[in-house]
Parts: structure tokens; C-alpha cells; sequence
């Protein structure tokens, strides 16, 4: 992978939905959406589509939208690891899925999976309190770096470390800030996607 933008989508945008999805990742925070994600016991695998089984080149039914895979990144943070796919839709509409399996029992595992979407943060840079974006009060969470691997095409180095900066609002809505070591922050949004509402279309 070089730093070159894929598709020509420039590489400030896709940091901005690649950082956010860095939020679902802190196990301090263990969001776990409601009516969102998968739960499955030991040996057993989630009753629908396993996500965590997506691959760069397929194509993703999300919540009823067709994508392309076109890259992956594989991230780590304090020992925990995950992946984070972008999909293209054909129409320069970029986003982020994020695929992480948490503990939240000892014999109940959580798949926890979210979809990104880019936020217009106009220069903001995030505040070690309480901030608001469109009207909403959010409050901060945590702040950190993590390191990811970037796989396919996804306008990223090859490696490389990525700050953060998460927030949650009264309601559980998700908000994190990101950057690239040295580059600006960016903002995205996080939406919990239910059991059943991923697909895939294999050749083969």
C-alpha cells in the first residue's frame, strides 16, 4: 500500500471514518449497542452471517446497501484487536465497518459491529471536556494512540499510528476525533448495525 488516495477520495476523509472507528475498540468503554451486534457461547458462532469472515474484493450487503470491500485495516490497542473494513458503494460514499468480538460474560461473547459515517467537524479539535456537535452535548470518554496494518486499498500507509480522542452523548451516541500522527482532526459518527443486517456475495 502506498499513502495514495483511493478512487481519488482523499486520504483527510478517509482518516476521518478510520479514527472513529478506533472508538469501538477501547475495552475501558465496552459499548455495546442495544439491539445491535451478535451474542454466541463458547464454540458456537454467531446465528447469522459472521462478519468477522469478510475479506478484501467481496461485496457487502449493509442494512440493505451494496458495497465493495476495498481495503482492510487491522488494528491493536492495549492488547485488543480488530478490524476495520472500507466499503465503497459505487458513488464516492465512503464508510467504515468495524468488526470486534468482546467478552461481555464469561461464557457469552458479543460481537460488536458498526458502521462509521463522516461527521463535518470545520477545523474543530477536541476538547478535553464536554464539546457539541449539531446541538449535541457529548462528554469525553478517552484518549490514546493505536496501531494499525492497512490490507487492500485503503489511501493509508502500510503502517502507522493513528490519536484519538472518544465522546459519548446521554443517549449512547458514539463520537470519536482522529488523526494521523502529525495530520488534522477529523470526526465520525458510529451506528450500531443489528443482527441479520449483513450480507455477502461470494463467487465460488
Amino acid at each position: 500500500m502506498t499513502t495514495a488516495v483511493v478512487l481519488g477520495l482523499s486520504v483527510a476523509t478517509l482518516i476521518v471514518v478510520l479514527g472513529a472507528f478506533i472508538a469501538t475498540t477501547r475495552q475501558d468503554r465496552r459499548v455495546v449497542p442495544a439491539n445491535g451486534g451478535l451474542d454466541f457461547g463458547p464454540g458456537q458462532g454467531p446465528a447469522f452471517f459472521d462478519p468477522r469472515t469478510i475479506k478484501v474484493g467481496d461485496t457487502v450487503h449493509v442494512a440493505g446497501v451494496r458495497y465493495k470491500t476495498m481495503g482492510a485495516l487491522h488494528l491493536s490497542w492495549h492488547g485488543e484487536q480488530w478490524t476495520e473494513h472500507l466499503l465503497d458503494d459505487g458513488t464516492r460514499r465512503y464508510q467504515w465497518l468495524s468488526v470486534q468480538e468482546r467478552d461481555v460474560q464469561e461464557e457469552v461473547a458479543h460481537l460488536e459491529v458498526l458502521l462509521w459515517t463522516q461527521v463535518p467537524a470545520q477545523g474543530m479539535v477536541p476538547a478535553k471536556s464536554m464539546l457539541i456537535m449539531e446541538g449535541v452535548e457529548f462528554f469525553p470518554i478517552e484518549r490514546g494512540t493505536v496501531a494499525f496494518r492497512a490490507e487492500g486499498m485503503t489511501g493509508l500507509p502500510d503502517r502507522g499510528l493513528l490519536d484519538f480522542a472518544d465522546y459519548r452523548a446521554n443517549d449512547g451516541r458514539l463520537l470519536s476525533f482522529q488523526r494521523v500522527q502529525g495530520g488534522q482532526w477529523v470526526a465520525s459518527y458510529a451506528s450500531p448495525l443489528t443482527p441479520g443486517s449483513i450480507q455477502v456475495e461470494r463467487l465460488g
